[in-house]
């Protein structure tokens, strides 16, 4: 989970919104369990006070005969009604009857009309039976919590006069709270003198969690989590645009300039993106042409120079001279070989990179030089290839010049892929270690082009690796120098295959990889 937060935006906002929902329900919870519980005792309290004086008014209407079977009709699972001679004075006496009438089984429909119907006789007639006990009367679910767990042994008050406002019939009521679970008592006198008692017991739920509830907030938080997932991948579509764009601007590729449409945010950002891309192109282009330019207004005065020394008489002088002005010839042919290189663009595309540096080995092999290249599984890279070859290229004839031969490699790593090449020559100094990429820097100093270049192949395979997005590291191994090309793994990098053969039985003839081209430079 914790990796899921730290990649994912869209997982922090969905997050962070069904936080959002879980305190609001809950402060809502906590501000109306109260009012919501108050509200149900007050409208079961209205319903009570309503049925009773309901039934006082039944029973002021109809005959004594009928009143008990009125009474038992009138109840339900949760409230009991009954008549008293006298006002039921006596708290806890009161109470224990409600008890008792609670606990009693509601009559059924049968016994109801038989009743109504056997006047006088069932009166005279002997009591039924009572059921077997194999067949026992069920008893209300309400009536029985109410008798057990409601009443029983809770806290009772005393009698109190109902208000007028409170009450719908004209004669003065009597009520009570009692019990722990919304119990309440109600007593009111008849016009004949007698006392209808009238005692409800229900547990109020007063919870808001209830099934539909909980229902209702599920659905809730699937449709935010959903609209939530939605808003954040369109807002982090722009950011991911904008990541490809820039991993591609540094890895040297031709960049179309972003959208600048959406919020102002996003907007901004791709402004400022496009804005950076043309200045970064600009500058390049500039220090190009400078170059360029410096390298071809160099050549006339050598030039000029080198016919000037031909008409110096003391030979050794003049020999000396010519060199000075060859070599100083050959650095400005290379400084404008490498200002066309990067004046050129190559389009990107993807190539089969272990059929690259082995088609690259074989070409050296068949120049005489001793190079091996190790098995490796195939690759597909999206890269600039002639570019890359030229990198490689360099490095392996610098192994072979100074290291006597080559031992070419490709591996992977999770996070690069490598180009190792090694040689068994004396290797490099720790502190030369970085100028050796600088240009125009050698390691012999004779500056005998005979025994050295000019200076800028290792510069001009590090410029070229580095616009790739990688990087060339040196480190002596004791035996020899070992040069590793760390590449970044592409979106297009294939997985590897098992190697068939050597990789430089891979090398096609249909492979759309020229040779590198030479350059003094080199």
């Amino acid at each position: 989970m914790n990796g899921i937060w730290n990649r994912s935006l869209t997982a922090r906002f969905v997050a962070v919104v069904l936080l959002a929902l879980a305190v609001s329900q809950g402060i809502s919870f906590l501000l109306f369990t109260d009012e919501i519980g108050g509200a149900l005792v007050r409208a079961a309290k209205t319903e009570f006070l309503s049925r009773t004086a309901s039934v006082a008014q039944v029973l002021e209407t109809t005959p004594p005969a009928v009143q008990q079977d009125i009474l038992q009709a009138s109840g339900t699972s949760y409230t009991r009604f009954w008549v008293s001679p006298t006002f039921p004075g006596d708290v806890e006496s009161w109470r224990q009857e409600a008890k008792e009438k609670l606990a009693e089984p509601l009559p059924t429909l049968a016994n109801l009309a038989g009743s109504e119907a056997g006047g006088d006789k069932a009166a005279a007639a002997p009591a039924p039976n009572p059921p077997p006990a194999s067949n026992p009367v069920p008893q209300p679910a309400m009536a029985a919590g109410a008798s057990t767990g409601a009443v029983s042994g809770a806290p009772y008050s005393t009698w109190l006069d109902l208000p007028a406002h409170a009450w719908p019939l004209s004669r003065a009521a009597k009520f009570m709270y009692w019990g722990d679970s919304g119990g309440m008592g109600l007593a009111v006198q008849l016009k004949d003198g007698s006392w209808l008692n009238s005692a409800f017991a229900k547990k109020m739920a007063n919870s808001m969690w209830t099934a539909r509830s909980l229902i209702s907030l599920a659905v809730t938080a699937i449709v935010l989590s959903l609209c939530a997932a939605f808003i954040a991948r369109t807002m982090t579509k722009p950011m991911r645009r904008l990541a490809v764009a820039a991993e591609a601007l540094g890895r040297g590729e031709s960049v179309e300039p972003l959208a600048e449409r959406g919020p102002d945010d996003i907007r901004h950002t791709a402004v400022a993106f496009n804005l950076m891309q043309s200045r970064l192109q600009r500058f390049v282009e500039d220090r190009t042409r400078m170059l360029a330019a410096i390298g071809h207004d160099l050549r006339t005065p050598i030039t000029s120079l080198r016919l000037r020394a031909e008409f110096v008489s003391d030979d050794e002088t003049r020999e000396k001279m010519l060199d000075t002005l060859d070599e100083l010839r050959a650095m400005t042919e290379a400084t404008l070989a490498f200002s066309r290189e990067q004046a050129t663009e190559e389009v990107t595309r993807n190539v089969d990179l272990t059929a690259l540096v082995g088609s690259l080995c074989d070409d050296l092999v068949e120049l005489g030089h001793d190079v091996t290249c190790a098995d490796a599984p195939q690759f597909s890279y999206r890269c600039r290839p002639d570019a890359l070859k030229r990198a490689i290229r360099n490095l392996v004839e610098n192994a072979v010049r100074y290291g006597e031969r080559a031992r070419v490699s490709l591996r992977t790593t999770p996070q690069a892929i490598e180009i190792v090449v090694e040689d068994d020559g004396p290797g490099i100094p720790a502190d030369a270690v970085e100028k050796v990429f600088e240009p125009f820097f050698r390691m012999e100093h004779s500056r005998n082009r005979e025994t050295g270049g000019i200076g800028l192949g290792l510069s001009i395979s590090r410029n070229m690796v580095r616009h790739h997005g990688g990087d060339i590291i040196l480190a002596n191994t004791g035996t020899g120098l070992r040069v590793t090309i760390s590449l970044p793994p592409t979106a297009a990098a294939a997985s590897p295959s098992e190697p068939k053969g050597s990789a430089r039985s891979l090398r096609r003839p249909g492979l759309a990889i020229g040779a590198p081209r030479r350059t003094p430079a080199e």
